[in-house]
């Protein structure tokens, strides 16, 4: 399988990572699609917080032969069963805005190291991350959301200096953050009685989306945070 080209998708157990991978299969312009999750079963089990869990996965990508072409992060969280994103400053608790980091920012940039040095040096490659509008600073007007925020934020630097040091490695590398829209998805469940009509995204609209601003998309661009419309986003 040395010829043979791939395309990565981590957390594609959930609902924008798994119509991603849906979509990538439909195409049918990989090899190979490896869709890894932390709910689904051994071999494809990664945890984006663990180290080892993200390694290995790249391990088994890197030993099947199939060289990644693009790799795409869908993992992130906002809100789990006991908490959910600050309204005010009283709601600030270290132990969840540190997991927000772990997820939102650290977890992806685990990724980037274990991943980019095993996809090629020359032509065209991706490393795309899903963000959110809400992580840019120049864009925050209503404040609050704290640790998703500042993960968010976190997440856009580090997608800059990841871009410039691949460039180095190849010049036509694409390393992005992806703004999807509010999408129908558990992350977006407790928000949505507030949105206006039509503002939802289905999983499978908001991958077609995603995959066309990227197939839109030049190595002058790479470093750049982009909605899923192809506007820039500023960080």
């Amino acid at each position: 399988m040395s010829n043979s080209r791939s395309v990565v998708v981590i957390g594609a157990s959930g609902g924008i990572g798994g119509a991603l991978r849906d979509a990538l299969a439909r195409a049918r312009r990989h090899d190979v699609i490896f869709g890894f999750g932390r709910s689904l079963a051994a071999p494809m089990t990664l945890d984006i917080t663990e180290e080892a869990s993200v390694a290995a996965s790249a391990a088994l990508v890197r030993n099947s032969g199939a060289v990644p072409q693009m790799v795409f992060v869908a993992s992130g969280v906002l809100h789990d069963s006991r908490h959910g994103p600050e309204k005010k400053l009283d709601d600030i608790d270290p132990g969840w805005m540190a997991h927000n980091f772990a997820v939102n920012a650290i977890g992806p940039a685990l990724v980037a190291k274990h991943f980019l040095p095993i996809m090629p040096r020359s032509g065209r490659t991706v490393l795309a991350i899903l963000s959110a509008r809400v992580g840019s600073i120049g864009d925050n007007r209503s404040g609050g959301w704290h640790s998703y925020r500042a993960s968010k934020a976190a997440l856009h630097q580090l997608v800059r200096t990841l871009s410039i040091a691949e460039a180095r490695r190849n010049p036509e590398a694409l390393v992005i953050a992806l703004h999807p829209g509010t999408v129908d998805t558990g992350l977006s469940a407790p928000f949505q009685r507030s949105l206006p009509a039509g503002q939802l995204t289905s999983p499978a609209d908001a991958a077609a989306h995603l995959l066309r601003v990227i197939d839109q998309l030049t190595p002058p661009q790479t470093g750049r945070i982009f909605a899923w419309d192809g506007s820039e986003i500023i960080p």
